[in-house]
């Protein structure tokens, strides 16, 4: 809520009501050892004119900077309409759909996400979203250890360039269930086709691949879901959905297609805002959908033969035993997935092809421009799609820390993540970034590097 209406009367009043006489008392079940006496960096109570003139002080400190940065967050334009509506009571405040006599509006707006995440994933059922793209991936893998009937495997092959946070992620999640990610390496940015040799007749009960790959790259789907099916293995395939508007999608990827697809959402409307809210995405065909976590709507019909949406499928442990939940953290995320939805409504397929074209130019001419600099050359010759990754002949860290100092965000450091490869700098232009804002991202680079642009 925008501001707690309740007046000290008020409070008192509810206390008195409980039969506590104050707050700590409500709170007695907390032990003392977890209390703290008071948060000691934290300044006296401010009046609502006060706290947001110091917010709206703290937010201009940050400034307006271009931001070149991805590495699984993206910077899109956004139309006013998708906030303008998702912002709506009725959109803002709906809670999950428990009643579907009550819940009507909501279900369909999850039916008409999960047809649209279906559609652009070439897979046959989504569900009601996830908490963000990181936990997806983890859920597609406990997913798919349940769902492989044909291995025994409680291993899964992970490419190297699949989002490190989503493998930090995973294995945190994964570990205490004796789930093991093995790591295919790279070879020019790729996953290296040719150690799957190595792996030929284990078992595995599936792999995930990520494409475009978190270093922007293009993998080689189908042959590397050949190569599961045939070992196998089901697929797990990680996609940027924005990327999907002109990718072939994982459902046809090699000769059957990837089992699920996951990945993070965030592209779809929802802006930056720090790191989150997001929400995760998953796609998954027939066959496995019943080890599919979270929430599924589907569109029915009543005795008098009218349309209606309702639950179809409730695999959390809030409608059935615990021990037989498939999740016990996988949610609905109403408000984000709501504007998720508005934002497809709006561009359509060919807005989305728009946009996705659009990144993919910008991105080509910044690297274009970028490395005609000295010192700077690409790291991959393989094709990328909307990021890529440039080596530098210095620290990225001191590079990006010049170009802050001047108001642009200029990619995220490799070097921590991928050590191997040096001073390695991601690199990212959205559909959003105009030739003015590439312009000056490469003006003050080629001062950096003391080449004329």
């Amino acid at each position: 809520m925008p501001f707690i209406p309740h007046t000290e009367t008020d409070i008192a009043a509810m206390l008195a009501s409980v039969g506590v006489s104050n707050i700590n008392e409500l709170f007695d079940e907390i032990p003392a050892s977890l209390r703290i006496a008071g948060l000691d960096a934290i300044g006296p109570a401010l009046s609502e004119a006060e706290i947001s003139r110091f917010m709206q002080q703290r937010a201009r400190t940050d400034g307006e900077p271009l931001c070149f940065l991805g590495a699984g967050a993206y910077d899109h334009y956004i139309p006013a309409a998708v906030w303008d509506i998702a912002t709506r009571g009725e959109f803002y405040s709906a809670y999950t759909p428990y009643q579907a006599e009550a819940s009507q509006g909501t279900l369909q707006v999850i039916y008409e996400f999960q047809t649209m995440l279906a559609s652009l994933t070439g897979l046959d059922v989504s569900n009601a979203s996830l908490y963000d793209g990181a936990t997806a991936f983890a859920e597609a893998c406990l997913m798919a250890v349940r769902a492989n009937r044909k291995s025994k495997s409680r291993r899964i092959l992970v490419p190297q360039i699949l989002s490190p946070v989503y493998r930090s992620v995973a294995r945190v999640m994964l570990g205490g269930q004796k789930i093991e990610l093995v790591e295919l390496p790279m070879r020019d940015g790729r996953t290296d086709i040719s150690v799957l040799a190595d792996y030929a007749g284990e078992d595995f009960a599936a792999i995930g691949i990520q494409n475009p790959s978190f270093l922007g790259t293009l993998e080689d789907v189908d042959t590397l879901t050949d190569w599961a099916h045939a070992n196998g293995a089901l697929v797990i395939g990680v996609a940027n959905p924005i990327a999907l508007a002109v990718l072939k999608p994982p459902g046809q990827w090699g000769e059957d297609g990837a089992d699920i697809a996951c990945g993070e959402g965030q592209p779809l409307g929802i802006p930056l805002s720090s790191g989150g809210p997001y929400f995760g995405y998953m796609v998954c065909r027939q066959a496995v959908v019943r080890q599919m976590p979270g929430r599924i709507v589907g569109r029915t019909v009543d005795i008098e033969g009218k349309p209606g949406f309702t639950l179809t499928l409730q695999a959390r442990e809030q409608h059935i035993r615990r021990s037989r939940a498939t999740s016990n953290i996988c949610t609905n995320q109403g408000l984000v997935a709501t504007a998720a939805t508005i934002y497809m409504s709006l561009l359509g397929a060919t807005g989305l092809q728009q946009v996705a074209r659009s990144c993919n130019a910008n991105t080509n001419v910044l690297v274009d421009a970028l490395t005609k600099l000295q010192g700077v050359s690409r790291a991959f010759t393989t094709p990328f799609f909307h990021e890529a990754v440039l080596q530098l002949d210095r620290p990225v860290a001191d590079v990006l820390g010049a170009l802050s100092a001047q108001g642009i965000i200029g990619g995220y450091d490799l070097s921590q993540d991928y050590p191997e490869h040096g001073h390695a700098m991601l690199v990212c232009a959205t559909e959003i970034r105009s030739t003015a804002d590439i312009a000056s991202y490469v003006e003050a680079a080629a001062d950096l590097f003391e080449v004329a642009a």
